[in-house]
């Protein structure tokens, strides 16, 4: 009990020029968060990384406090995308399953902040929600300040550890951050029932986040005895567990868990996974070793991208050099998932969006498939990692083209307003030759 402080006197660790990591997502310290603005006139130059943050935090955001904080993160939000602007907020490049020994390598934190379920007789708690890279960070760091909270849900895996390992515990009862479910719209459930024709009983999947991955999970509740291994463990993988659609039970690799590194959702999801030993959150580096999670058989990769060119490379996380998101593990699941025996790798994305015109200000229809990606675009995927890619239009094996059958493929699913403009620029590349 002698470890417990509060927030006071948890922010009164933190000294200029330190390096403070929190978690991802839900698992953020979100009162220490919150308050660390406060400090601002103690401290000067202290850096701060978060992956995907919950809260458009005041030191993060504000640009009065540039002097004081420095945001270096893995994954921008729409609250990072806007404070990029003020100059104190930078993306930190990675592929999920190397973020914490990448970044490691070149710098470790003094201060490590991020939740936990409360101590059990024991006296061990759980990291909960995440381990993307949390225990890792915590493990190297000076000083480990966990918030203890009950709503915390309490999770298995490689997530425990004893309250010796931690120099102070804050109390605190918020509920978690939640994520509502994207409700699918008709292109949602065009792409979503493609994809799940192309998932057969037995298989592992891994999904993502939003319309269509929500679309896709609503569309197989049809089969049978899937698996789950994935980044993400989402409330449609809970809905397909509660339904006898996901069992487990044909996996080679933790057969009969779902394997995920980080869950976040409605509550719903969490309370499935809290006290649940059949959910194993997991470190990232091992979850999303493409060497892991090729070990089960007919695994399934299911991710989105922003725009994909006719080479097939795919930027997934920035509008031309601008970043809006993360690499995240989309490299890793999308490798692993063709090193898997019997596995795939699918890319799905709407054919068009509505971009507004910089001229007009009106926002017109426009193409996510292109001949080149914008200049400066991130490639997340390469075009030698390409694999399945799905439109509301069809869906096409990259697998093995040359750059013309691939090129005339990405067309097929291109929407037919654009393809005609798509195979004229493609014979002026030199790609195809008509």
């Amino acid at each position: 009990m002698g470890k417990y402080a509060t927030i006071t006197e948890a922010l009164a660790v933190v000294k200029s020029g330190d390096y403070i990591v929190t978690g991802l997502g839900a698992a953020e310290g979100r009162e220490f968060m919150t308050a660390l603005h406060t400090i601002a006139d103690k401290v000067k130059n202290v850096t701060v990384s978060n992956c995907l943050p919950m809260g458009a935090y005041e030191f993060m955001v504000n640009p009065a406090y540039k002097d004081s904080f420095t945001t270096e993160s893995w994954f921008y939000t729409p609250a990072l995308r806007k404070a990029h602007a003020n100059g104190n907020v930078s993306f930190i490049y990675n592929h999920l399953h190397l973020a914490a020994s990448k970044r490691l390598s070149h710098r470790k934190p003094d201060i490590y902040v991020g939740i936990a379920s409360e101590p059990d007789k024991h006296g061990y708690v759980s990291l909960s929600l995440s381990n993307t890279y949390e225990m890792a960070m915590l493990r190297a760091a000076k000083t480990v300040i966990l918030e203890v909270n009950p709503n915390a849900p309490r999770t298995f895996g490689d997530v425990q550890l004893h309250t010796d390992e931690v120099d102070m515990l804050v109390a605190c009862d918020y509920p978690m951050p939640e994520l509502p479910d994207a409700e699918p719209n008709e292109k949602d459930m065009v792409i979503g029932k493609l994809i799940a024709d192309m998932i057969h009983d037995g298989d592992c999947i891994q999904l993502g986040i939003g319309g269509i991955p929500n679309a896709v999970a609503a569309s197989l509740t049809d089969k049978k005895d899937l698996g789950v291994h994935t980044e993400m463990l989402t409330s449609g993988m809970v809905k397909l567990a509660k339904a006898g659609v996901i069992t487990n039970k044909c996996k080679q690799n933790h057969p009969g868990k779902m394997v995920a590194v980080f869950a976040m959702g409605p509550k719903e999801l969490y309370d499935f996974i809290d006290d649940n030993p059949s959910v194993a959150i997991m470190d990232g580096a091992y979850v999303n070793d493409p060497y892991v999670i090729a070990q089960n058989d007919n695994q399934v990769s299911i991710n989105s991208t922003i725009e994909i060119d006719l080479f097939g490379q795919c930027c997934s996380e920035s509008i031309g050099p601008v970043q809006f998101s993360g690499t995240g593990g989309q490299a890793d699941t999308a490798i692993g998932a063709q090193m898997s025996r019997g596995g795939r790798s699918i890319i799905a994305l709407y054919s068009t969006a509505m971009v507004k015109n910089k001229e007009t200000g009106e926002r017109e229809e426009t193409s996510k498939i292109v001949s080149t990606l914008k200049p400066g675009a991130a490639v997340s995927l390469s075009r030698n990692d390409v694999d399945w890619l799905v439109t509301e239009y069809g869906a096409v094996c990259l697998r093995g083209t040359s750059m013309a059958e691939r090129a005339r493929l990405i067309i097929s699913v291109a929407h037919p307003d654009f393809r005609e403009q798509l195979t004229k620029e493609a014979a002026a590349l030199g790609i195809l030759h008509e």
